[in-house]
C-alpha cells in the first residue's frame, strides 16, 4: 500500500475516526481513532492529555515538552551552597535526618511530620433503599462479602434484635445490625489517589509478604480501603483506593469503558505497521485487543509510545506489544477514568476532592 510519507511520520496517532475496524486498503496511518462525543466533541488525544498533564512543571532541563523529575533526581535549588539539593534546602538530601549542629548554639534542622485532614464526603445513598446484608457487613468494614454470608450463616448476625441466617436477606440503612454483639455502622466514604511507585504489589494483603500499596497508604485513613483494579509489580502511576464498592464496580466493569492512558518505554523503536496493527486488533490468548489511540511520545525517540485502551485485562498493554517482539522496559499510567497524577510524586498520595468524587459518581469521567 502506496503512503504519503507526511501521512506517516512519528508523532501522529493510528486507528480509525469511527473506532471501528476496516480492511488493509482503506488503512490510513494519520486517522486517529478518537471516538466522537454525542455533543459533537472529540475526546482529547493522548498528547493532548499529556501535555496537560505536566504543564506547570517548571523542569524542564531538555527543553521540548516539560519532564517532571525521576525518583531520586537531584533540582538544583538555585540557592547557596555547592552541589544543589532537593527544593530549598541547598546540599541537603531530603531524607537527611536532624544532626546537631555543636557547642556553638546552631539551631537544629527538624523536619516536620506532614499532618493529612481527611476529607468528609457527602452521602449520596437513599437511606430507605434496601440492601443485601452482606453488602451493608462489607461497606461498615467488618469482612468481604464473602466472609459476610459466613458469619450470616453461622448466626452471628443480628437485624432489630433477631438473628439472621437466611443469605440474599435485604434490610435498610436504618435497621439496627448487631454483628458479635457489637452495634455495626457504616463507614464513612474515603478516596484516596496514589502515584503507585514501582515494587509494590497491588493488594490488601499479600502472602510473600512482599510490600503493597497499603504500605503507602497506612496513615490515610483508618477505614478499610482497597485499590480499585491493579497495576501489576512493575507498573507505576495512577491507582485509586477506596470503600465505596458501587464506584469501585463502576470504575472497573468491562461495560462502562473507563479510559485507561499509558506511557511505555520499550527496548527497541516501534515499526509504525506495528502501531496500525495495535490500533487494529491484536489477537491474545484470551481474545483482540485494540488500542482506542496510539502514538509515539516524541518524534525523537520512537521507543516511546502512548497508548489509550479500555480494556481491564491481566497485563494487558505488555502483552500486546510483547506479541509484536518487543520488551517492555517501563510502564507508567497517566490517566484513568478522569484521574491523573498531576502534582502528585511518586509514592505519593492525596484524597480526591469533592468535586473529582462527584464526578465520577455521575460518570462525568469517561
Amino acid at each position: 500500500m502506496a503512503t504519503n510519507n507526511n501521512d506517516s511520520r512519528p508523532g501522529r496517532s493510528y486507528g480509525n475516526a469511527n473506532n471501528e475496524r476496516h480492511s488493509s486498503s482503506n488503512r490510513n496511518y494519520n486517522v486517529e481513532r478518537r471516538p466522537q462525543r454525542e455533543d459533537g466533541n472529540y475526546r482529547p488525544s493522548y498528547e493532548e492529555n499529556y501535555n496537560r498533564n505536566y504543564e506547570s512543571n517548571p523542569n524542564n532541563p531538555e527543553g521540548g515538552r516539560k519532564r517532571r523529575p525521576r525518583v531520586g533526581e537531584r533540582v538544583s535549588s538555585g540557592g547557596q551552597g555547592h552541589g544543589g539539593g532537593y527544593g530549598n534546602a541547598p546540599g541537603r538530601s531530603r531524607n537527611a535526618q536532624p544532626v546537631s549542629q555543636g557547642s556553638q548554639g546552631q539551631k537544629k534542622l527538624v523536619k516536620k511530620k506532614k499532618i493529612f485532614k481527611q476529607i468528609k464526603y457527602k452521602e449520596n445513598a437513599d437511606p430507605t433503599a434496601p440492601i443485601r446484608l452482606n453488602k451493608y457487613l462489607a461497606n461498615a468494614g467488618v469482612c468481604s462479602r464473602r466472609e459476610a454470608d459466613e458469619f450470616i450463616q453461622a448466626g452471628v448476625v443480628k437485624v432489630n434484635g433477631e438473628t439472621v441466617t437466611e443469605l440474599g436477606t435485604k434490610i435498610t440503612r436504618a435497621d439496627e445490625v448487631i454483628f458479635n454483639d457489637q452495634p455495626v455502622t457504616l463507614e464513612s466514604k474515603v478516596y484516596v489517589l496514589l502515584n503507585k511507585p514501582k515494587g509494590f504489589v497491588t493488594t490488601t494483603d499479600d502472602p510473600e509478604n512482599r510490600k503493597t500499596v497499603m504500605d503507602l497508604v497506612k496513615a490515610a485513613c483508618k477505614e478499610r480501603i482497597y485499590p480499585v483494579g491493579r497495576l501489576d509489580r512493575a507498573t507505576t502511576g495512577v491507582l485509586l483506593l477506596t470503600n465505596d464498592g458501587d464506584l469501585a464496580s463502576k470504575l472497573t466493569h468491562p461495560k462502562y469503558e473507563k479510559r485507561k492512558i499509558y506511557q511505555v518505554w520499550l527496548d527497541k523503536p516501534v515499526a509504525m505497521e506495528h502501531m496500525q496493527a495495535i490500533a487494529d486488533g491484536i489477537e491474545l490468548e484470551d481474545g483482540e485487543i485494540h488500542a482506542d489511540a496510539i502514538s509515539y511520545v516524541t518524534e525523537e525517540d520512537l521507543s516511546q509510545i502512548g497508548i489509550e485502551i479500555h480494556s481491564g485485562k491481566n497485563r494487558v498493554v505488555r502483552r500486546v506489544f510483547e506479541k509484536l517482539g518487543y520488551r517492555v522496559l517501563k510502564l507508567d499510567r497517566v490517566y484513568f477514568a478522569g484521574l491523573t497524577k498531576k502534582n502528585l510524586s511518586r509514592g505519593k498520595w492525596r484524597y480526591l476532592t469533592e468535586k473529582e468524587v462527584n464526578m465520577l459518581r455521575m460518570g462525568a469521567f469517561d
